[in-house]
């Protein structure tokens, strides 16, 4: 390891200075928390200088706890990646008219590339509109029946009808599944529209991130960014312009997805001309594999994955003022709470070592579309059937005190009566996602391990629909997600920070002490990816 484990420490010391947690416990998770967020780590994108020293620290952190190297002897998973960025002087989006009239996108305010596609250099190509974008055949839900997409861009506003169940909702929506579906029917781009009442962003602040690099794995066979050759994301309250001459208005076709019911779909009046100029550039950014060996001589074989992840966004030179996005809650907590969890189950802290093994995995380019979890889950260090559970730690916010522990996933499998059994220890309530509309189950790391057939779960910090704390944790993502504000300096609940340290040790003891490996349950939509082996009968 370069630099080890001395930089780091110094690091501590200095971003120690004004935090006021009280208990020790509290102080040893800050401590790490206000290293990983400094602003000598510049917001540790991945691939930078500060994540190369973030994953030093960690990897120092889990040797101190007792975990042994988990990646072939060594703390470091090197994970290779491509680099995308837009020359946005040298690119433009146009809309052309029936008449050959060219209509300039306006790109920032109106509209803005996604780079996390690869983008063909040039395309001129027509319009449709298809809805949700969803082809869930299994549902009985088609948005792409009936139009003829080949050679077309699709235009899709996000969001999904309530004929579809969270789960089924959630898996389609993803990214690389929708993109599938419109690549099998032809189509050879997409333009999403946010439907305003589901945005975490205001789009100010999305597409001030617009000109930051994107990334895709190296690895040809994960990398899924070529299913379609063009791809932007237009502003809501200008995309109107798309719709003119349409069957309906954008206003009318929003008022149908409040309703949640399913949109229709029709050719649009335009097509899309668009020029884009991309910088590329290849780099590696690491995963950090800390492991802790069961205890029993056949359980230990069988591992509990432990996730967070490591990276944040960086440094944006397009604000004014302060430019670094720390990432002190969006992940530096999660991180926290992984070394800590480390610290308590290797040393002696529990009453028995686990029976299961455990893997403290600290991942790289989660904001780059989970790309680290996506290598891990797919290249892991460890036979890929010996994984038995995930477990995600992603941004949980202790802004209140804990009495719910919310769970994404919880419907699912049988990780459900360890985490119940955890909470009840600790005085918590157990509540499924309150907005199931943002997708989470698929928005973070624990979604590559599902797709490898394993149960997980991601936990938050909960709170009640209309309650005080919900209004808190809002204000949280419409002022400092993603943002600089998300620094030290932010009030924090110390207490509700340990106690959610308490549950994730005590639900990891849970899960590697049970002498069943966690199973889907029966009716849960993603059993369909698990191997045919280890499905309930």
């Amino acid at each position: 390891m370069r630099r080890a484990i001395a930089v780091p420490f110094v690091l501590a010391a200095l971003a120690l200075q004004g935090s006021d947690p009280t208990s020790a416990a509290g102080k040893r998770w800050w401590s790490h928390v206000t290293t990983l967020s400094s602003d000598m780590l510049q917001g540790r994108d991945a691939g930078s200088e500060g994540h190369r020293t973030a994953a030093e620290y960690v990897a120092g952190q889990f040797k101190a706890a007792g975990l042994e190297p988990g990646n072939k002897g060594q703390f470091l998973q090197p994970v290779a990646l491509e680099s995308r960025a837009i020359d946005e002087a040298s690119s433009s989006i146009a809309l052309i008219d029936a008449q050959g009239k060219e209509v300039p996108v306006k790109l920032g305010e109106q509209a803005y590339f996604n780079v996390r596609i690869d983008l063909a250099p040039e395309i001129d190509a027509p319009l449709v509109f298809a809805g949700n974008g969803l082809s869930v055949p299994s549902e009985n839900h088609d948005d792409l029946a009936g139009l003829d997409l080949k050679g077309k861009v699709v235009v899709y506003i996000s969001g999904a009808p309530s004929t579809l169940p969270g789960a089924v909702q959630a898996h389609n929506s993803s990214s690389a599944v929708r993109a599938k579906a419109l690549a099998d029917a032809g189509a050879v781009g997409a333009i999403a529209i946010s439907n305003p009442k589901n945005q975490d962003l205001p789009w100010e602040r999305a597409s001030g991130a617009r000109l930051q690099p994107a990334m895709t794995l190296a690895d040809p066979a994960l990398d899924t960014s070529k299913l379609l050759r063009f791809g932007a994301a237009f502003n809501p309250a200008h995309a109107q312009m798309l719709f003119e001459g349409a069957p309906q208005s954008l206003a009318q076709l929003l008022a149908i997805a409040d309703r949640r019911e399913k949109l229709p779909g029709f050719p649009l009046a335009f097509r899309v001309r668009a020029k884009a100029a991309v910088r590329r550039a290849s780099l590696t950014s690491d995963n950090v594999v800390g492991l802790l060996e069961g205890s029993d001589r056949r359980l230990r074989n069988e591992y509990v994955v432990l996730t967070a992840h490591l990276d944040h966004i960086g440094v944006n030179p397009n604000l004014k003022g302060d430019q670094i996005n720390n990432g002190a809650m969006d992940n530096a907590s999660g991180i926290a709470t992984l070394i800590e969890t480390a610290r308590d189950l290797s040393s002696g802290r529990v009453l028995r070592r686990p029976s299961r093994s455990i893997l403290f995995v600290a991942v790289t380019a989660e904001e780059k579309g989970l790309l680290g979890s996506r290598y891990f889950a797919n290249r892991p260090p460890v036979p890929a059937g010996s994984m038995v559970a995930n477990v995600n730690m992603d941004m949980f916010l202790p802004l209140h005190p804990m009495t719910l522990v919310m769970a994404m996933g919880l419907e699912e499998s049988t990780l459900r009566k360890p985490l119940e059994e955890a909470a009840k220890g600790l005085g918590l309530r157990v509540q499924p996602d309150p907005e199931p509309l943002r997708n989470r189950f698929i928005r973070s790391d624990q979604y590559n391990f599902i797709l490898r057939g394993i149960p997980a779960l991601a936990l938050k910090v909960g709170y009640e629909e209309g309650s005080p704390q919900e209004k808190l944790q809002k204000e949280w993502i419409r002022t400092r997600y993603h943002a600089p504000g998300d620094d030290a300096a932010q009030p924090v609940d110390f207490d509700a920070a340990v106690t959610f340290n308490r549950l994730i040790r005590e639900l990891a003891l849970g899960i590697a002490n049970e002498k069943k490996r966690p199973e889907w349950n029966k009716d849960s939509f993603f059993r369909q990816f698990a191997p045919a082996s280890s499905k309930r009968k």
